[in-house]
């Protein structure tokens, strides 16, 4: 019995460790363009959570929120990612289990820049917004205009949502900037997202944009005066239009068999070609995507949480080289845990120049074996930092003769003596004994520096303030002058101290006050999610807030555990592990907590929730809506509705959107009232539309 339970409660924490790194690197990769692992660790990383566990949140999002203190837009359509492959059995089991409804594929390059959603109205363009988390995303417009091959009006004048890749041409970025920038693909993301035209990254004048494919919007949400959009069978189709109206497209090649592997073979000449031509393309690729393509199939296959069924990205083989381990650093992130960061001899692997590698735990340094000193083999997807993959013994001197820094300058280091690697007994900041977790090494100590600057971190990037970065949260802890986040709010008290800061200046330390200002007040689902617990973000918080109504109360909930618990429980979608991992996160923040509460104002609207026009009524969202399902939850929420995954004879409502499904059948069968997405705003009061949590990208008004 013993052994169930310590398997079980190592089960739960490689779930949370691993729930923690997905969302750490996404924000890395989507936000910061500064990203540490490989696209295919990343994809390890995510499918080892899946195996463990199937229906774990962090699996259905896709990269992360808008950087933060950016404008915020609303995905009409939501821009999805899409399923991987480097092999051909997989490759053929997905042509497989799409041919049932088609055998005839489009192929696409997949470009390595980052994804832009164009969206014009009567013809003109009105918002370019940035892809985000998938339904929310960064409005660049004010960039997009300045990309050359982007026009301000189409050869149509109808409204439409044009989605593609912005690129760095490799031409202009060897011409330009490969002295001062590490790849394209984070100069092109840099320069799509600045706030200013000299803000020190690349010039939007240098960027393109390619398309790969187009959305209209329905008839109730498209402009008045919008013709019609025309009427397409195939992909490919719309992608020879959008060339007609004036876009610039990626490109695209139709592939059909007879048979499920003559369509394989097919599709694997198509990317075994685009493979041997990579490093002659124009810009940087990194694999091949492959659609079905026939656009009325693609509805009968639908979508999973993540990516759509008809569509399939096959990935470039892994690109490798060889260098030397010279050091191996050990850092404390914001829950505990503690990594190894690898140090390497400076190499160039696919036009970057690479010196340090993230090894993830402490397993990762034992499996292979590694020793200081070293030669080893890395490889790398994309753009992002490698992986070491195999050691090749003890490297020499020469191993490191020839090799340059990214800056250019000369690379001089004497070849380490070679030593074990090993992992540190205590925490590399607080000295406080390290506690083994599996696979992992944790410092338990919350009032370690370390985690505390991370939790500053979270905190200000959940509620968006862009004014405190990794240095001043250092400095900040540092200094003595944060040492929990409620100090943050006692700065406007400080000030001089503030200022004391090295490049701190008068107008730079009032945008800090003013944005922590700003931020002090906010819902109860908000603090909660920002407080940065194991697994706690908004949709569980959210889901929390439907049974506890105030900071008190759930205080109060931690210390009676046990009882808790099974109160929580009976929150749909809230499991005894996250039950307890919010009560024992809450415990042993109770003093922190607290003083953070006297410094914030929780706002609630309570008397709202108990006479909402949906008190004590159950209902289920099901199907294709015009706004993602959790919005419309947190409506239904906010007039007092409680909002259930399954259909059942208690259902008050089933809302049923587009390709609803067995739901809908078993609804019907039940005699459950059936509503529309418009008969729900209505019995609502039109709040679904009037109260949108952020401006939506299809909502203009006229021009």
């Amino acid at each position: 019995m013993a052994d169930d339970v310590n398997e079980e409660r190592d089960r739960i924490l490689k779930i949370n460790h691993l729930a923690e790194l997905l969302a750490y690197h996404s924000n890395l990769y989507y936000n910061y363009a500064t990203p540490e692992i490989t696209d295919s660790e990343f994809d390890a990383l995510r499918d080892e959570l899946q195996d463990l566990d199937p229906n774990h949140p962090q699996l259905s999002m896709v990269g992360s929120d808008p950087s933060p203190g950016s404008v915020k837009v609303e995905h009409q359509f939501p821009m999805r990612s899409l399923d991987k492959a480097n092999k051909e059995e997989e490759v053929f089991h997905f042509v497989s289990q799409t041919t049932i409804h088609g055998r005839r594929f489009v192929c696409q390059p997949k470009l390595d820049g980052s994804a832009l959603s164009l969206e014009y109205r009567r013809g003109r363009l009105v918002r370019g917004a940035t892809r985000g988390n998938g339904t929310r995303g960064e409005d660049v417009t004010a960039n997009v205009r300045r990309i050359p091959n982007i026009p301000d009006r189409l050869s149509w004048d109808g409204d439409c949502h044009i989605r593609g890749e912005v690129v760095m041409p490799l031409a202009t970025f060897e011409e330009k900037y490969s002295d001062i920038a590490p790849n394209p693909r984070n100069l092109a993301a840099g320069s799509l997202r600045q706030k200013s035209v000299d803000a020190g990254k690349g010039r939007a004048e240098d960027l393109a944009f390619l398309a790969y494919g187009l959305e209209f919007p329905s008839e109730l949400t498209r402009h008045p005066d919008s013709p019609s959009p025309p009427s397409f069978v195939y992909d490919s189709e719309i992608i020879s239009w959008l060339t007609s109206i004036g876009i610039e497209v990626a490109g695209n090649e139709v592939v059909s068999g007879e048979e499920d592997q003559d369509t394989s073979n097919k599709l694997m000449k198509v990317a075994k070609r685009w493979t041997d031509s990579r490093d002659s393309a124009p810009w940087e690729l990194d694999g091949v995507v492959i659609k079905l393509d026939r656009l009325d199939k693609r509805e009968l296959l639908g979508m999973t949480a993540h990516h759509p069924r008809w569509a399939l990205a096959w990935k470039f083989p892994p690109q490798e080289a060889t260098t030397v381990l010279l050091d191996v650093e050990w850092q404390t992130g914001r829950t505990g845990n503690v990594t190894p960061v690898s140090r390497v001899a400076p190499v160039v692997v696919s036009g970057v120049t690479v010196e340090n590698t993230t090894l993830h735990n402490k397993g990762e340094v034992e499996r292979l074996g590694m020793m200081i000193g070293d030669k080893v083999r890395i490889v790398r997807r994309g753009d992002v930092i490698p992986k070491i993959i195999e050691v090749l013994g003890r490297a020499e001197e020469q191993d490191l003769q020839g090799r340059a820094h990214s800056d250019g300058s000369i690379f001089s280091h004497e070849l380490p003596v070679p030593g074990e690697i090993v992992a540190p007994s205590e925490c590399p900041r607080c000295d406080t004994p390290l506690v083994e977790e599996g696979a992992f090494i944790k410092c338990n100590n919350i009032h370690c520096p370390s985690r505390l600057e991370r939790s500053i971190l979270y905190w200000c990037r959940k509620l968006e303030m862009d004014g405190i970065g990794e240095k001043l949260a250092e400095q900040l802890c540092s200094s003595g002058l944060v040492s929990n986040i409620a100090d943050l709010y006692r700065l406007k008290d400080r000030k001089t101290e503030l200022l004391a800061f090295e490049r701190m200046a008068e107008k730079s330390a009032n945008n800090i006050l003013d944005e922590l200002e700003n931020s002090k007040s906010m819902t109860l689902i908000t603090f909660i999610s920002a407080l940065g617990l194991p697994r706690i973000g908004p949709e569980i918080a959210t889901l929390v807030c439907s049974e506890v109504k105030s900071l008190e109360e759930l205080i109060q909930m931690s210390v009676d555990r046990q009882e808790s618990i099974e109160r929580l429980v009976k929150i749909d979608r809230i499991g005894e592990v996250v039950a307890g991992l919010l009560l024992d996160g809450v415990s042993s923040r109770r003093e922190s907590i607290l003083d953070l509460y006297d410094q914030i104002e929780i706002v609630q609207d309570e008397a709202q929730v108990e006479i909402g026009v949906l008190f004590g009524k159950t209902l289920c969202i099901t199907g294709t809506l015009s706004r993602p399902r959790k919005e419309i939850a947190l409506s239904i929420k906010s007039e007092g509705g409680k909002v259930v995954s399954s259909v059942s004879s208690n259902l008050d409502y089933l809302v049923a959107g587009e390709s609803a499904g067995s739901k809908l059948e078993k609804a019907m069968a039940l005699e459950v009232k059936i509503l529309n997405e418009s008969e729900l705003d209505d019995l609502i009061g039109g709040r679904i539309l009037s109260e949108a949590p952020v401006r939506r990208q299809s909502t203009l008004g006229e021009f």
